[in-house]
C-alpha cells in the first residue's frame, strides 16, 4: 500500500469550511432566489400549499438520507476502516445495490399511495390533485437522495467536502431550470418536475470524486472488513438514526397537518418563514459537518475529554452565530420578507403575515443548531443509541400540545410558537443527556456562554429595531432594502462588541491557527477553559478510561498520537 493511499486529503478545519461555506452559500443562494421565483409566480395560495404538501417528501429524504442519518450513519463506518487501512469496494459494492433496491419499492409505494398520502400529510386541502400530481414526481427523490447521501458520507470521512457541499447548488439548479421552462405550460407542477431533475444532479456533481475515492481505496486488503460492516449496516444501528430523523422532520408534518384546516395560504406562509429562518442555522451547522469526522475519530479512540471539548468549542461557536442572526431577524423581520418576496403575486398581505411568522420561528433557531450538533455527538459512539429519538419525541409532544391547543385562536403564529418551544425543550434535555451518556461536556461552562450571547443578542436586537424605527420614522419612504441593511449592520456592530465585552474566549478556540482544545496548563486549557471534575479525575489517574487522553502511544510508523485536548490534524495518517 502507496503512503498516498494510507493518507487522508490533507488540510484544516478552516480551508475546508471556507470552500463548504462558498459552495453552501451559493446553493443556498438559488435555494433563496428558487422561493423567490415561486413567490413571484404563485405567490402564496392553494397552489402553493398543494406543491408544498408534497415537498414534505424531499424535505423528509433529504435530511434521513443526506444530512443526518445518513451521515451519522457512514461517517463513523467509512472512518474505522480507512483507520483499519481497508478497502471501500466490498461496501460499495454490498450496502449501496441494497440501498437502492429497498429505496426504489419505497419510491413506488408512494407514487401509487399519492392520494392516500396527501389526505394523512393534508387533511381537508383545497386543491388535492395538483397535490397528489406533485407527490407522485417528488417520489424519486427517495432514491436519488439516498445515493447522493451515500456518496456524500463517503466523500466526507475521506475529508473531500467540495463536492458534498455542492449539491444543493446542483439541485436548485435544476428546479430553477425547469421552472423557468415548464412554469407557463404546466404551473406549480413545473417546480414538482425541477425537484426530481435536480436530485439526479445531486448525484451527477459528486460522481467524479466518488469515483476517485473508490479508485484510490486499497484492493488487496478490501475483503477484511465485511463482518463489522454488516453488524455496523444492520437495523439495530440504522434504526436510531431513521427514528431520531424522522422524528426531528415530523414538526414540518405536525405544522402542515394544523395548518391544512386554516386560511388557504397558511401552509405558505409558514413555509416561506421558515426556509429565511434555516439560512443561519444550515451555516452555523456548516461547522459540525466540518468537525464531525474528528469527533467521530476521538470517540473511536475513546477520547471522551477531547468529544466534551469539542462539543463545548462548536457550539460556543454554532450559538454565536445562530443568535445573531436570530437578533437580526427579530429586528428585520418586516423589511427582510419584504425584500425578498413582495414581488408579483406575492401581496403586502402575505408579507404581514409571514414577517411574524418568522420573528417567532427565529426564537427557536438556538435549539434546532443545538440539537443538530448534540445528536452528531451521541451518533459518532460505536454503539447505536436511541436517546437522541426520545429526546426529540418529548420535544415534538410539546410542539403537538401547544400547537393543537392554539392554532385555532392564534392561527400560524401558534404552529411558529410550538416549533420553537418543542426543539428548545429537546435541545435542553439533549444536552443534559451528553453528560451522562457520552461525554464529560462542561454543562455550566456551556450555560453561562450561552447565556452571554444571549445577552448580546438581546442588546444587538433592540439597537437593530431602534435603528429601523428611526429610519423609518425621519424617513417614511426608505426602501425595504435599506433599512435591511441599517438594521443588519446596527444588530452586527452592537452583537460584535456585546460579545466581546461577554468574553472573546467565547469563539477564539475555534478560530485560532493552533490545534484545537490546546495543551493543559495547571487544570486550564489554552483555550481558557476550566477542565470539568470529570476530565481532572480522568486524567489525574492516567489510566485508559479515556483512551489517548491520558496517555501519548505509538501507532507503529513512529507517530504519537497526541495528548488530551490537541486536535486530530486532517492529514494525519489514520491507524
Amino acid at each position: 500500500m502507496t503512503e498516498r493511499s494510507e493518507r487522508l486529503p490533507s488540510g484544516s478545519v478552516g480551508r475546508a469550511a471556507i470552500v463548504s461555506g462558498v459552495l453552501i452559500a451559493a446553493g443556498t443562494g438559488l435555494g433563496f432566489l428558487r422561493d423567490l421565483v415561486m413567490a413571484d409566480l404563485f405567490g402564496a395560495s392553494g397552489s402553493t400549499d398543494a406543491f408544498l404538501v408534497a415537498w414534505t417528501i424531499p424535505e423528509t429524504v433529504s435530511p434521513l438520507l443526506i444530512e443526518d442519518a445518513m451521515a451519522l450513519l457512514m461517517v463513523p463506518v467509512v472512518t474505522r476502516l480507512l483507520a483499519g487501512g481497508n478497502g471501500l469496494r466490498p461496501l460499495v459494492g454490498t450496502a449501496l445495490p441494497r440501498m437502492v433496491l429497498g429505496l426504489s419499492a419505497v419510491a413506488g409505494a408512494l407514487a401509487v399511495a399519492a392520494p392516500a398520502v396527501v389526505d394523512a400529510l393534508a387533511p381537508g386541502l383545497a386543491e388535492q390533485g395538483p397535490a397528489v400530481q406533485c407527490v407522485r414526481l417528488t417520489a424519486v427523490t427517495v432514491v436519488t437522495f439516498g445515493v447522493a447521501g451515500f456518496m456524500s458520507a463517503t466523500l466526507r470521512a475521506h475529508h473531500r467536502f467540495g463536492p458534498p457541499a455542492a449539491i444543493y447548488l446542483a439541485y436548485n439548479v435544476g428546479i430553477l431550470a425547469l421552472i423557468a421552462g415548464l412554469s407557463g405550460a404546466v404551473g406549480i407542477t413545473s417546480a414538482a418536475v425541477g425537484v426530481a431533475c435536480g436530485s439526479f444532479l445531486m448525484v451527477a456533481v459528486q460522481l467524479p470524486a466518488f469515483l476517485r475515492c473508490l479508485r484510490g481505496a486499497p484492493g488487496e486488503r478490501g475483503a477484511a472488513p465485511s463482518g463489522n460492516v454488516d453488524v455496523r449496516l444492520g437495523l439495530a444501528a440504522i434504526a436510531p438514526i431513521v427514528v431520531y430523523t424522522v422524528t426531528r422532520q415530523s414538526q414540518v408534518f405536525v405544522e402542515r397537518f394544523l395548518g391544512a384546516g386554516l386560511a388557504a395560504g397558511s401552509i405558505s406562509h409558514l413555509n416561506y418563514a421558515q426556509k429565511v429562518a434555516q439560512v443561519p442555522m444550515v451555516l452555523s451547522l456548516l461547522i459540525v459537518t466540518v468537525t464531525f469526522p474528528r469527533l467521530a475519530r476521538a470517540s473511536a479512540d475513546g477520547d471522551t475529554a477531547q468529544v466534551a471539548r469539542r462539543i463545548r468549542q462548536d457550539l460556543a461557536v454554532a450559538s454565536a452565530m445562530v443568535l445573531a442572526a436570530t437578533a437580526f431577524l427579530v429586528a428585520c423581520a418586516p423589511a427582510v420578507i419584504r425584500v425578498l418576496f413582495e414581488h408579483g403575486e406575492f401581496t403586502s398581505a402575505d408579507t404581514a403575515s409571514t414577517a411574524a411568522i418568522l420573528r417567532v420561528y427565529a426564537l427557536g433557531l438556538w435549539g434546532q443548531t443545538t440539537v443538530g450538533l448534540a445528536a452528531r455527538a451521541f451518533f459518532a459512539q460505536k454503539k447505536p443509541t436511541w436517546r437522541p429519538a426520545g429526546v426529540l419525541a418529548v420535544g415534538l409532544a410539546a410542539t403537538a400540545a401547544i400547537g393543537g391547543a392554539f392554532a385555532a385562536s392564534a392561527g400560524t403564529l401558534a404552529l411558529a410558537a410550538a416549533n420553537a418551544s418543542g426543539i428548545t425543550l429537546a435541545a435542553v434535555l439533549m444536552l443534559a443527556g451528553l453528560r451522562r451518556g457520552v461525554a464529560p461536556v462542561p454543562l455550566r461552562r456551556i450555560a453561562a456562554d450561552v447565556s452571554r450571547l444571549a445577552l448580546a443578542a438581546a442588546g444587538a436586537c433592540a439597537a437593530g429595531a431602534c435603528a429601523v424605527g428611526m429610519l423609518a420614522a425621519g424617513a417614511p419612504g426608505t426602501p425595504a432594502l435599506v433599512r435591511t441593511v441599517v438594521g443588519g449592520l446596527a444588530v452586527a456592530a452592537v452583537f460584535a462588541v456585546l460579545a466581546v465585552l461577554a468574553g472573546p474566549d467565547l469563539v477564539a478556540p475555534w478560530i485560532a491557527s493552533r490545534p484545537l482544545g490546546g495543551r493543559h496548563r495547571r487544570g486550564r486549557t489554552e483555550s481558557g477553559d476550566s477542565s470539568e471534575q470529570a476530565d481532572r479525575t480522568h486524567l489525574s489517574h492516567g489510566t485508559d478510561r479515556t483512551g489517548p487522553a491520558a496517555r501519548t502511544e505509538a501507532d507503529g510508523r513512529g507517530h504519537t498520537a497526541r495528548a488530551a485536548g490537541t486536535d486530530v490534524p486532517l492529514g494525519r495518517p489514520l491507524r
